[in-house]
């Protein structure tokens, strides 16, 4: 158990419960992520991975069961220590970029480091390293809407991996780009990940994709398989 960074155990989850449009969408679900692992999460649309993604990372709770992350127990804690250990254990990529529009790239970057109490220059100089591993420094100064959607997504990448965490959750994370470009766009997510030694799990429709990562798991019928 020592090398989960991921624990999620027993997990259950259902909408609307007592009522007769009741939909049970996770059923006594268990997934581990080891260390330095990238996982693969395949499941029709509707299956529930996201919820299963926003229950393992902290944005939402589970009925039944416990998640544990690096080690710690995350069942029961109160909403400000949820915020917090999300915060510094956990980073998300999303398939639309949701960069803030109104500030520029590096600052889309920043901006999470200072929430977390990092210096300035650090935050500056940690979001123009990352840019710099994407490719995407010289666009560094470019407000969203003057990037491809590839650079966007990139620098979604390096907002999820600015406060160092230990476990990135992906939706999707190429979904909403072209074939060519969600290639090119993953193999640089994959060499980050790998650079850092994050553990990752990453939901795709995308069987290729899949395929490049360590392990791949099918979500069916609210459980693991």
């Amino acid at each position: 158990m020592s090398d989960a960074v991921l624990d999620l155990s027993g997990i259950e989850k259902t909408y609307n419960r007592g009522l007769p449009s009741e939909v049970g969408v996770l059923r006594g679900l268990d997934l581990r992520v080891a260390k330095g692992e990238v996982v693969a999460l395949v499941a029709p649309s509707g299956a529930g991975k996201s919820t299963l993604l926003h229950i393992a990372g902290l944005l939402d709770t589970a009925d039944a069961g416990t998640v544990a992350i690096a080690g710690r127990a995350m069942t029961g804690l109160s909403d400000r220590a949820r915020t917090e250990a999300r915060r510094r254990e956990v980073g998300f990529v999303y398939q639309f970029h949701h960069l803030l529009p109104e500030f520029t790239a590096a600052e889309n970057v920043i901006l999470p480091q200072l929430a977390n109490g990092t210096a300035r220059r650090e935050a500056e100089a940690k979001a123009m390293a990352l840019l710099d591993l994407v490719g995407v420094a010289p666009r560094a100064g470019h407000r969203p809407a003057a990037l491809s959607g590839g650079e966007q997504q990139r620098v979604a990448f390096c907002r999820a991996l600015a406060n160092r965490p230990k476990l990135l959750l992906a939706d999707e994370p190429t979904g909403n780009l072209d074939p060519e470009t969600s290639d090119r766009v993953f193999a640089t997510l994959l060499k980050l990940v790998r650079d850092t030694g994050l553990s990752a799990l990453i939901a795709t429709h995308n069987l290729d994709l899949a395929r490049r990562m360590d392990r791949v798991v099918r979500l069916d019928a609210g459980r693991i398989i």
